[in-house]
């Protein structure tokens, strides 16, 4: 399956609902500090909206939600994986994405066989405390030697101008988060990342 370039990352089903219409065709939703009730709600909405306009939805973290709810696709961090049932993630047939930050994580995700593989953060992010430096986009050639022809996502401080160096070290998807949200005018940033990237 051919990975969207352009792949947003928002925290609630709010945010999809008003983007996802703009053309996005690869999107996560990653919720935190939210009941289970509340997360099964919003991936229900997710789940709604991204069907209804071609759009690949990538759920984080809640694989049990999300193979409750019928989804395609699941995100597992590191500590994730901690916990999570591969076999079940499989055997319900879902995809797998999985982040790395270093050689030892990389070799425990391509042990699972993911279906993408996340390198981060590759500048300085403002989105979470992280024990993780910058990887810088040298990493990502890095990766993209080791990891084959495994979709290779770059993802933390990216924005458009960021982007073309990305994609020319070795990613074929790059994330983008704070760009987005924070942005005066979300709309117009989505769209100026589709041009970009398309």
């Amino acid at each position: 399956m051919k990975l969207d370039r352009f792949y947003p990352i928002f925290d609630s089903a709010d945010w999809l609902e008003r983007l996802v219409p703009l053309g996005i065709k690869l999107v996560q939703l990653r919720i935190k500090d939210a009941s289970p009730a509340e997360i099964r709600d919003h991936i229900r909405r997710a789940k709604a909206v991204c069907a209804d306009r071609g759009c690949t939805l990538i759920i984080n973290d809640y694989w049990q939600i999300a193979i409750d709810e019928g989804c395609d696709y699941i995100h597992l961090g590191q500590e994730d994986l901690d916990d999570a049932d591969i076999a079940a993630i499989r055997g319900a047939g879902l995809r797998l994405g999985i982040s790395t930050h270093d050689k030892a994580e990389l070799a425990r995700a391509l042990e699972l066989n993911p279906d993408y593989i996340a390198l981060g953060p590759i500048y300085p992010t403002i989105l979470k405390k992280m024990k993780w430096h910058e990887q810088g986009i040298e990493k990502l050639t890095t990766w993209r030697e080791r990891i084959g022809t495994t979709p290779l996502i770059a993802i933390g401080g990216m924005n458009i101008d960021r982007a073309a160096g990305a994609f020319a070290a070795g990613a074929d998807v790059v994330a983008a988060v704070t760009d987005i949200t924070l942005h005066a005018n979300p709309e117009d940033r989505i769209r100026a990342w589709l041009a970009a990237t398309r």
